[in-house]
């Protein structure tokens, strides 16, 4: 079966990502709507599918064409364009992450998903990866003792996190350009959207590992833009460090997780890139190196895939996973920022 899917939003995301990977799953999925809030993008990205175009998300809820919704739209709007689409009578809904910036928006989107039977997919894309399976699979078979985990970020300037950092405390003007990461307020506002729009790619593979969220050890802006944040989960260390550089290095994005015997790297490929997994490497205690192969098939494929299983039922949903990962992250979040806003302050 092909189901129609109404996509609320036209960015980067949209373009680059999520239309290119629905054409390659055609035997599944057919856009049939895009819709804009009022950038008149939507036209242009519907005509590569020969779907409808509108701006808003009422054309495209009222379609009667739109059977699964993917929600692409600025973080702050995902709690309002899911619960509406729920609303709407959608069959299934692929949300970009995060799911919500506040734990009680994520209880309500998951609590209106399991009430309705809806399957919910969140597009994390990381741990959706087929590489990230097997990075996992390899730590879980050896039951090795895992002692550390990182997650290191370069990248250059990307429109797409810079509006990551555009939402600050209440009460405090949007930065504009690059952010003053001097003022407290400032700081802890853009490392709280940081974590959520940008560390949470890895934190629902960091769960998969080090499930509870114990506490922050330390976090601090980067300039120009980034953080390094420490913290505890199920008693194993956890360093994530992200950098923007303004000449722009070559992508780095890669997960390291040191256990008892072997080091595991998974070295994801650049953001907008569609070249296949990402490459897990294993250092074992005598020196040696084996890679993987890497599969054809990206994260970005593999979470509409898992969309699929749910809608035909081959695939059992797990919505407090759902649930647990967006807590995960937005207790991370809220944490850092006031580790930032109290060492600023300081």
């Amino acid at each position: 079966m092909s189901w129609g899917v109404g996509v609320i939003g036209a960015g980067p995301g949209v373009s680059a990502l999520h239309l290119p990977t629905l054409d390659r799953l055609s035997d599944r999925f057919r856009v049939v709507h895009v819709a804009d809030a009022g950038s008149g993008r939507a036209a242009a990205l519907a005509a590569r599918s020969g779907a409808a175009a509108s701006s808003g998300t009422a054309d495209l809820l009222a379609d009667p064409a739109v059977e699964v919704v993917a929600i692409c739209s600025p973080p702050a709007e995902h709690a309002r364009h899911a619960l509406d689409a729920i609303a709407a009578g959608a069959r299934g809904i692929l949300c970009e992450k995060p799911l919500a910036t506040t734990v009680d928006d994520a209880r309500a989107i998951v609590d209106a998903c399991q009430d309705a039977g809806i399957p919910l997919v969140v597009a994390t894309n990381h741990l959706y990866d087929p590489a990230w399976s097997r990075a996992k699979h390899h730590l879980v078979s050896l039951r090795a003792e895992i002692r550390a985990i990182s997650a290191t970020v370069a990248l250059p300037p990307n429109s797409r996190f810079h509006r990551a950092v555009t939402e600050v405390e209440p009460g405090v003007a949007p930065a504009r350009g690059v952010p003053d990461l001097t003022v407290p307020e400032v700081a802890a506002g853009v490392v709280r959207q940081l974590v959520l729009g940008l560390a949470v790619h890895d934190l629902p593979a960091v769960r998969d590992l080090a499930p509870v969220f114990e506490g922050v050890d330390f976090a601090v802006p980067v300039t120009p833009l980034g953080y390094a944040i420490g913290f505890r989960a199920s008693g194993i260390p956890v360093l994530l460090t992200a950098i923007m550089l303004p000449d722009g290095p070559d992508p780095a994005w890669r997960i390291t997780v040191d256990a008892a015997i072997d080091r595991v790297d998974v070295e994801f490929p650049p953001a907008f890139v569609h070249t296949g997994s990402a490459e897990v490497r294993v250092r074992g205690g005598d020196l040696r190196t084996t890679a993987y192969p890497r599969d054809p098939e990206d994260g970005y494929v593999r979470e509409w895939r898992a969309l699929a299983e749910l809608l035909d039922g081959s695939a059992v949903m797990e919505y407090h996973e759902i649930l647990d990962d967006a807590r995960f992250a937005i207790d991370l979040a809220e944490a850092a920022s006031a580790a930032v806003h109290a060492g600023a302050a300081a």
